[in-house]
């Protein structure tokens, strides 16, 4: 299972980026993968090939019309399919012995 973790927007297309990233977000979420959107970046959830093939699809549209694409990704792969997305946030909470701001 791979959580994968990055940010993706043109450059030199003015300070609001919002529009691109409206239409990196409808491809996210009509992809069916699971994911977390941030005030960061957008966390994905699932089998390299999945995640990675969203993330292409991704900068696929951006690359349309866009003439420069800044991308940060990171990734973090551990065998096995049991979910993590959430279950790495709970562990953390509970050693702090409460509910954090997410």
């Amino acid at each position: 299972m791979v959580l994968l973790e990055f940010s993706m927007a043109p450059t030199g297309e003015g300070q609001s980026l919002s529009r691109h990233i409206a239409r990196i977000l409808d491809i996210v979420d009509r992809s069916g993968v699971t994911y977390q959107l941030t005030a960061m970046g957008t966390i994905l959830e699932g089998d390299y090939d999945e995640v990675m093939l969203v993330v292409a699809a991704c900068f696929r549209e951006l690359q349309k019309d866009c003439p420069r694409v800044s991308m940060h990704l990171k990734m973090d792969y551990r065998a096995g399919g049991e979910p993590r997305l959430r279950s790495k946030v709970d562990a953390v909470e509970g050693h702090v012995g409460r509910k954090l701001r997410t």
